[in-house]
């Protein structure tokens, strides 16, 4: 199977995760026609829970491809099956025991967190999924770390749009039962995708395991003790990253009670915070994950190989890219709020400013993300997981003392995110500078990118007043004004130099070709 680099994997996977992304926005749009701001409260209280799960059990499948990565370094392709093969069972064994757990626990819950007892059908709905995303994120893991991005993407498009139809589908068949019923119902979708994900990795697994002449594949308490001991420090990092949806989702809807809002208001503000402007900003966040996702394998085995130089090299082009998306996407949504929310959820645009707000977090959650990837590459499990548990401790503070003033409410969690993932990224850079030795470029990495996204942003601003005054659609101009948006930017980080077309052919493309 043919490696790809860095630049090549992200981008396979970063194209994969924005069109997933922008089916989970449709799976959104009709489910606010279908059931309002309400409902989707009632769905969005538990899906912090299942994405607790899977980011609970994705430290297994970046072991897996990090341990993957090493063994193909050394041409041990026996060693990556065995490593698959161990990896399954641990996933297994996550993924029953929460499903389990949510499937029985489902009133317990409820009543722990004082959650609106109509959120129950919702749990009951995601209940399935963990057993089934268990099975498809260590197929996952297994390719990437034979640096092929091509199988992971085409399942996450596969599993998003099973989850979509079948969501969606459900959510507007129970509908007549009650918006509490077909919330439920589009929770279900999530199991649904699963399923559908992982048959088509199955078969790409058995198709390259014939290819290769693999047949029996032996059991190793070696592998699986090297897989949990890599694991769980990635686990709780995951694990902490997404304590912060977790947070909003026990904390937010609680402190807005304190605050004056009575249960439903409380559920419509929670549903504006995490189904709406969270679910926009995650766009951006899509190819950051692909970046981080593609990095580690490359990263681990150029570690392993000591090539302090190609590391080096990786993580400059590494921060770049990361500030290149982020810079942008976090103006373009400050700026442009109230039209792409109009632009998305037609009739149904409130809670804009809290999106407005909220993008300020994205180059924060981007430096985590990429900063993470990079330090738990080269080894340094453990204190990822520690500076986002200090973020997060960050977060648990100020959420509490933020929302119950009046005048803040909602935006008290914004301001918690902001500041939780700054002290991260933070404390991340100095120590990455510090034990590896790398110093980031910051006028390259942020300067520039900062300039082309200002004169980006204002040229945007122009083009939709100018486009709104012509056409008088909303719609019509904020597509237009991004498309252009998006010419011009590309064109500006050619002209400023932040990558070189030179470099990249002679230092990335070349080599795995």
């Amino acid at each position: 199977m043919k490696k790809q680099s860095l630049i090549k994997g992200s981008l396979v996977l970063g194209i994969s995760g924005i069109f997933t992304r922008f089916l989970g926005i449709f799976f959104r749009w009709p489910l606010i026609m279908l059931i309002g701001d309400e409902g989707l409260g009632y769905y969005q209280m538990t899906y912090p829970l299942y994405m607790f799960f899977v980011a609970v059990a994705s430290g297994i499948p970046v072991a897996v491809s990090k341990m993957v990565s090493e063994s193909n370094a050394v041409g041990d392709i026996e060693s990556s099956f065995e490593v698959l093969k161990e990896s399954m069972i641990l996933m297994l064994f996550l993924g029953t025991g929460m499903t389990l757990f949510l499937f029985f626990g489902a009133e317990t819950i409820i009543d722990a967190l004082r959650w609106d007892p109509k959120s129950y059908y919702s749990i009951l709905g995601v209940a399935l999924a963990p057993l089934l995303i268990s099975v498809m994120t260590a197929f996952r893991g297994f390719f990437q770390g034979l640096q092929n991005m091509n199988p992971s993407a085409i399942s996450q498009i596969v599993e998003q749009i099973g989850r979509v139809v079948v969501g969606v589908g459900l959510a507007f068949i129970l509908l007549p039962y009650g918006i509490e019923y077909s919330a439920g119902g589009a929770a279900f979708g999530a199991a649904v995708g699963g399923i559908i994900g992982g048959i088509y990795l199955w078969f790409k697994y058995i198709n390259l395991k014939r290819s290769w002449g693999i047949k029996k594949i032996k059991s190793s308490e070696k592998i699986m003790s090297e897989l949990i001991r890599i694991s769980i420090p990635i686990s709780l990092g995951c694990a902490v990253s997404t304590v912060a949806s977790l947070i909003d989702s026990i904390l937010v809807p609680q402190k807005l009670l304190q605050s004056g809002f009575d249960y439903k208001q409380a559920t419509v503000l929670y549903a504006q915070l995490t189904g709406k402007a969270s679910v926009l900003v995650n766009i951006p966040l899509t190819l950051s994950l692909a970046l981080s996702t593609s990095l580690i394998p490359i990263v681990a085995e150029n570690y392993i190989l000591k090539n302090m130089n190609e590391v080096k090299d990786k993580v400059d082009i590494a921060m770049k890219l990361s500030m290149v998306i982020a810079i942008p996407c976090f103006l373009g949504l400050f700026f442009m709020a109230e039209p792409v929310m109009r632009l998305i959820f037609p009739g149904r645009h409130e809670g804009y400013e809290i999106l407005k707000y909220l993008s300020v977090s994205i180059p924060f959650i981007i430096l985590t993300q990429t900063t993470t990837s990079i330090l738990q590459g080269t080894g340094f499990f453990a204190i990822p997981v520690i500076n986002l548990l200090i973020g997060c401790f960050v977060k648990i503070i100020l959420t509490i003392y933020l929302i119950p003033v009046q005048w803040l409410n909602i935006y008290g969690a914004v301001i918690a995110s902001i500041l939780a993932y700054l002290v991260s990224s933070i404390l991340n850079i100095v120590y990455m500078k510090y034990e590896l030795k790398v110093s980031i470029n910051y006028f390259q990495a942020i300067i520039k990118p900062s300039m082309a996204a200002l004169v980006m942003i204002v040229a945007v601003l122009g083009i939709y007043i100018k486009a709104f005054h012509v056409f008088h659609s909303n719609a019509l101009s904020s597509l237009i004004s991004i498309f252009f948006g998006i010419i011009i930017y590309v064109l500006l980080i050619v002209i400023f130099g932040v990558f070189k077309y030179q470099y990249i052919m002679s230092k990335i493309l070349k080599r795995y070709r």
